[in-house]
């Protein structure tokens, strides 16, 4: 009888340990998949508005942490100040509640650093002048939903309050962003401020001795050395001769998310490769990757970039909340009292060889036989990019790169 029941334990056991390790993905909201779905659009649209922008070089924007500030405009918002940020997100559909919450559930999925083995660091504050007073119940929600801390500063005091809020800002990476503005050019507005800190861990780590210093073409008469990293393993890989680039795609750990690189064939402007940039191009792109063996090598550098949004958002429709004589922001503060001055975007980004122990079973076999060769010595875009819900997690582009200019030897 006993050995019956004994059996009957090691059946349920195994059957729950089965239930278990089969129990399904978790599944993000109606509301949240939707605005998940829409993230790449707007993510594109939002990058190509600041491309065109002159004497900017490198740019680093997280969408689903923009669309998070947006959220708060339409939070505190009401009327058209708070129903233009549906349009930009393209959530025309999804009920205010649902906004709020969708955002927070996207935000919290992409981000949550145990499941991602990712360091990504986020922190949110909204800035008002010292006359204005929020409301309690913004206040709460803007905590609940987007982790926003608030703080009333005297922006007449330019050069108090540029360095309360740097500090701040440096104070939320750990020291990573020592300044994220220069000026705080107008003192009776409102602004909202991202600061963050992203480290990628690599599902397969580059090698740690393999790192030596190379040249970085910003341009046809300027180099700029730094160090690169190398490593030759199976990725996704298209070389794409029709449109002159090489496409690379790297997982990072648990393979949650990958980094995809835009490489141009040539030393060039990224201007013709911006224009290529589409949610529709990015999905035939991705669909066409093989798994390829590739020599890689990458730039172990840093980017620190800093970008007030207002501008763009601005383009994009966001129109009433940046007009003085429009905005109506008396959810936030009570009152018609309110505009918004700056939206502050600041990441860290930082590339290094870290990441989980390599696969060594494949080095001397044919897998790796004849490597394509993937140099990134040049200006490039890339992508971060979610598999489970296809949100882009951050943007950007590399031209110049943190180095000692090279001097040119005749």
């Amino acid at each position: 009888m006993w050995v019956q029941s004994l059996m009957a334990l090691v059946l349920l056991s195994t059957s729950a340990s089965a239930a278990t390790s089969a129990s399904p993905k978790k599944v993000l909201s109606k509301h949240a998949t939707i605005l998940a779905d829409n993230s790449a659009k707007f993510a594109f649209s939002l990058y190509q508005k600041m491309a065109k922008e002159k004497d900017v070089e490198n740019i680093l924007i997280s969408p689903v942490v923009v669309a998070s500030s947006l959220g708060l405009v339409a939070l505190g918002g009401k009327a058209s100040t708070a129903s233009q940020v549906k349009n930009i997100l393209n959530a025309a559909k999804v009920k205010d509640d649902q906004l709020h919450s969708g955002l927070a559930e996207l935000l919290s999925e992409v981000s949550d650093p145990k499941t991602r083995n990712v360091t990504w660091k986020i922190s949110n504050r909204l800035y008002g002048p010292s006359s204005v007073t929020f409301v309690d119940e913004f206040v709460k929600s803007s905590q609940k939903h987007y982790n926003c801390d608030h703080s009333k500063i005297n922006f007449r005091d330019k050069k108090s309050a540029v360095n309360s809020i740097n500090e701040w800002a440096s104070k939320s990476t750990d020291g990573k962003l020592s300044e994220v503005t220069k000026d705080v050019e107008k003192a009776d507005g409102a602004m909202i401020i991202n600061a963050m800190f992203f480290k990628p861990h690599w599902n397969e780590q580059f090698h740690h001795k393999m790192v030596d210093n190379r040249g970085f073409v910003v341009s046809r008469g300027y180099t700029v050395s730094l160090q690169m990293m190398h490593r030759t393993g199976l990725y996704g890989f298209l070389d794409d001769k029709t449109n002159k680039l090489s496409i690379l795609s790297i997982p990072l750990a648990h393979k949650k998310s990958t980094v995809v690189f835009f490489m141009p064939h040539h030393v060039e402007s990224l201007e013709r490769l911006e224009k290529l940039l589409t949610q529709k191009q990015l999905d035939k792109w991705m669909g066409a990757l093989k798994q390829t063996a590739v020599a890689v090598s990458l730039p172990k550098v840093s980017m620190e970039v800093s970008h007030n949004l207002q501008k763009h958002l601005g383009e994009l429709g966001l129109t009433d909340a940046v007009n003085k004589s429009k905005a109506d922001f008396s959810n936030m503060s009570g009152k018609k009292d309110l505009y918004l001055s700056s939206v502050l975007h600041a990441s860290a980004l930082e590339w290094d060889t870290d990441g989980n122990e390599m696969d060594t079973s494949i080095f001397g076999t044919d897998k790796l036989k004849d490597p394509k060769l993937f140099y990134a010595d040049h200006p490039f875009i890339f992508l971060v990019k979610d598999k489970s819900t296809k949100s882009i997690l951050f943007l950007g582009r590399m031209v110049r790169p943190k180095g000692d200019k090279i001097r040119d030897e005749l």
